[in-house]
């Protein structure tokens, strides 16, 4: 059945919450899972391990955040195409994109797998930890490919309007997932490897079911010109996808500062950043529903050429994503420590201290955790406008925050300072985004006067 959906018409908040709620149920999942994968390691195979997979975090985010960008990248054009109902042109640039990510899931691999041992040495990994990390790094990275296949058909159904879909996907790589890491690490005895190869399962599935419901749809039945080269429909999707990867390799590289400060500090700090940065996914699993769908809103609106309908979206965005916002801060206070102490087993001594390091640190991201989520509103309303050049200068934004401050903050006001380095990172961003989005709009609202 043809799940896709119009935008274009409607109450823009209803519209929003309603496709937003079945990605937020997704991120839900997505994020038990990989907190399972967490807890099961931090339980089973104990404090080392735990930092082990921490100390590849930024690097393994990284490397799927390049596929990552150019997929959502490539999603605009295809929202746009839809929304202004140009069947023909959406077909070519859906073929284009699956052509394109699988020429950039190739090199990102093979240039990972050869350099990985040298950047986690660069990093600064603890030697007690360094092979466990790259373990767990390369089987990961086997997985890129599947990575690559879910985020390419799960954004090809946002842009349509379909965020059930994904949803589905998501509900069952999650009980795969999780089935398969109690057996591979709690009874196979596989190691860290294990769970990064319940993870690769998991997420070929799940790419599988969504490639499915793909070839259901009328508008996606591609034929073989859709595939062939033509420099137009290139140029279109590079300019909306590059921008996006270099946006999250910006802010990778300062994630990756950060983690070169922190692995100075020992496993047990390491492993204590490690726990909060898996609930850093339920921090942020509400913004990244609102972002999505403000993309696909916005683009499709953009296609159909309502731009009011846009100002009226983002102004609805905002609010349910302040008001989403608060109600996670306050859940973190409350349950936090209990949900952090599932990830650490081991000496009564060390997992005292590495439970403090998390939870005062889960306690400074909660408070400011609005300020993220204006993020993501005001980012995803840019890019789905076709603008990927100002997210782009806001990751820079960020890593000159990070970068600046995990070198600075430490010599003048401890360890403990450490942890607003990322609250200040998201304030700068913020700051450039929420400005230049509406001006963006302002703009184009007095085109749109000007040429009635």
């Amino acid at each position: 059945m043809d799940s896709s959906k119009q935008m274009t018409s409607g109450n823009p908040a209803k519209l929003i919450l309603f496709f937003a709620i079945p990605l937020m149920i997704g991120n839900i999942f997505q994020q038990l899972y990989t907190m399972v994968d967490t807890m099961i390691v931090g339980q089973v195979l104990g404090v080392s391990a735990l930092a082990a997979l921490g100390a590849a975090d930024w690097l393994i985010w990284l490397v799927q955040g390049i596929i990552t960008g150019v997929t959502q990248g490539f999603s605009i054009q295809l929202s746009q195409d839809y929304g202004a109902q140009r069947w023909e042109r959406l077909k070519k640039s859906a073929g284009r994109s699956i052509l394109l990510t699988i020429v950039m899931a190739i090199s990102v691999f093979v240039f990972f797998q050869m350099t990985l041992k040298p950047i986690l040495l660069i990093l600064n990994t603890p030697v007690d930890i360094l092979d466990m990390a790259m373990e767990y790094a390369r089987v990961i990275f086997l997985g890129l490919f599947s990575v690559s296949a879910y985020n390419l058909g799960a954004s090809f159904l946002r842009a349509m309007g379909d965020s059930n879909s994904p949803l589905r996907a998501m509900l069952v790589a999650s009980v795969i997932n999780i089935g398969l890491d109690i057996l591979f690490v709690a009874y196979f005895h596989w190691g860290i490897a294990g769970a990064a190869f319940a993870t690769i399962i998991s997420q070929t599935i799940s790419a599988l079911y969504c490639f499915l419901v793909l070839r259901k749809m009328e508008v996606m039945a591609l034929k073989k010109q859709d595939f062939d080269h033509v420099d137009a429909p290139d140029e279109r999707l590079l300019r909306l996808g590059f921008p996006m990867a270099a946006q999250n390799v910006i802010i990778a590289i300062g994630g990756l500062c950060v983690q070169y400060v922190i692995n100075g500090f020992g496993s047990l700090y390491v492993a204590g950043f490690t726990a909060t940065n898996k609930m850093y996914g339920l921090l942020e699993l509400a913004a990244l529903a609102f972002g999505f769908a403000m993309t696909t809103y916005v683009g499709q609106n953009l296609g159909a050429g309502k731009i009011q309908r846009i100002k009226d979206g983002v102004k609805s965005g905002s609010v349910m994503a302040l008001l989403t916002s608060g109600v996670i801060t306050v859940l973190m206070f409350v349950f936090g420590r209990q949900i952090l102490s599932l990830f650490i087993s081991g000496d009564p001594s060390e997992t005292a201290q590495v439970l403090q390091i998390a939870y005062d640190y889960l306690r400074v991201m909660a408070s400011c955790l609005w300020v993220l989520y204006l993020l993501f509103v005001f980012r995803s309303t840019l890019q789905g406008l076709g603008d990927t050049f100002i997210p782009m200068i806001s990751g820079f934004v960020e890593l000159v925050c990070r970068v600046v401050l995990i070198f600075v903050m430490p010599r003048f006001f401890g360890m403990k300072s450490i942890y607003f380095v990322e609250v200040f990172a998201w304030t700068g961003a913020t700051i450039l985004l929420v400005g230049s989005c509406l001006k963006r709009i302002r703009d184009l609202k007095e085109g749109e006067e000007s040429s009635c």
